[in-house]
């Protein structure tokens, strides 16, 4: 796709024996693996010897590491699990390990919206939670479903079905992006624009490059590549005047991070800059207040513009449960919204907080720690 893609991991660590201990003192899941990531459903995908499993919030092994994940940021969703075998047969597992979806399948993605796409001798189509072909293996590829609609691919021609596998929109484009918020990218002579779920071209294909709506405003970028925003009508709401980079295209919580002249701010939903560009980097708002960089150091502000926490890290991630992962003289650390150090800077690495833990990295292994 030609959107920006939004995956980035905080990364922070420490080193400690065997197991890690908050501020608070409390015990978390000892640092013994190779990898880990969030907790989703009460359970963590955790890396051992290039094979995956599950623990839970105290350090139980629910699934052993004996499998293997191409969607390890994913983890377990819709309480299954997406896995493939020693001989990379996919299949699904539950909570407790047991298998609920044989490994048959070349290849599956996880499951969403109640429907996991499988491929079978280079088909694909989609299983439901009892494993019953829902929609038949007849596509060259397709994603996931979002807004209940899914894109599906013949022929290098794109389109839409609904969760029954009829073709709602049907398969005429160049290329095509999910839904959200009721309008879904489509690309026809090599220009973007959007459809609703009926398929009509609410706006026309004309822009260059997108990004998807959120919070009912997309960032779209003109023949000569400077970032603007449109509302669902096609209404341009802010003017294309900005440097297209990541971050930059959506909006988060009112404000949309803006580029001009290599500094970066900020604009709210009436195109008003709400924090000029005067910022060497910037990212979303998240809970309130985004980091911002100046002078090879990072703090907060909030959306006025206002320093409430000074920029005094050589690097700061964003705040996630109230917590924020921040670097100081080579070592990681959590602060709270008022920039006090509830987790000592002491780690090599750590992800962000997820359901009221945070992965990090001590000794060279990962393990979690919680607030």
């Amino acid at each position: 796709m030609l959107t920006i893609m939004r995956y980035l991991f905080l990364l922070i660590g420490v080193s400690l024996p065997l197991s890690i201990f908050a501020q608070t003192g409390k015990v978390v899941v000892p640092c013994k693996y190779d990898y880990v990531y969030g907790f989703s459903n009460d359970l963590a995908l955790v890396k051992n010897n290039k094979k995956y499993g599950y623990v839970d919030k105290t350090g139980r092994e629910v699934i052993p590491c004996k499998y293997q994940s191409y969607f390890p940021n994913e983890g377990m969703t819709e309480n299954l699990a997406c896995v493939a075998d020693d001989d990379a047969w996919f299949g699904f597992l539950d909570k407790t390990g047991k298998t609920v979806i044989p490994f048959n399948y070349d290849e599956a993605w996880p499951f969403a919206e109640g429907l996991a796409m499988v491929k079978l001798n280079e088909k694909c189509g989609f299983i439901d939670k009892t494993g019953r072909v829902v929609i038949p293996l007849k596509y060259d590829f397709v994603q996931s479903f979002h807004d209940g609609m899914a894109v599906v691919t013949i022929d290098k021609k794109y389109g839409f079905v609904d969760k029954t596998g009829r073709e709602v929109i049907p398969l005429k484009y160049e290329e095509a992006d999910s839904f959200t918020e009721g309008l879904a990218a489509v690309r026809l002579n090599k220009l973007w624009g959007f459809v609703d779920k009926t398929g009509q071209e609410v706006i026309p294909c004309k822009y260059e490059l997108y990004e998807p709506f959120t919070e009912g405003l997309a960032g779209v970028l003109n023949d000569t590549h400077q970032l603007g925003f449109i509302d669902k009508t096609g209404k341009q709401v802010v003017e294309h005047k900005y440097y297209y980079t990541y971050p930059g295209g959506r909006f988060s919580e009112g404000m949309a991070v803006v580029c001009q002249n290599k500094k970066w701010g900020f604009v709210d939903k009436t195109g008003r800059e709400a924090v000029p560009p005067t910022y060497a980097n910037a990212d979303d708002f998240k809970e309130g207040l985004a980091r911002v960089k100046m002078d090879d150091k990072w703090g907060y502000i909030d959306k006025t513009g206002q320093i409430i926490i000074p920029l005094r890290y050589s690097y700061a991630g964003n705040f996630s449960e109230g917590m924020a992962g921040i670097k100081l003289d080579g070592k990681w650390g959590f602060i709270d919204k008022t920039g006090r150090e509830v987790i000592a800077p002491i780690y090599e690495e750590i992800l962000g907080f997820e359901n009221g833990m945070a992965g990090v990295k001590l000794n060279g292994k990962w393990g979690f720690v919680g607030k």
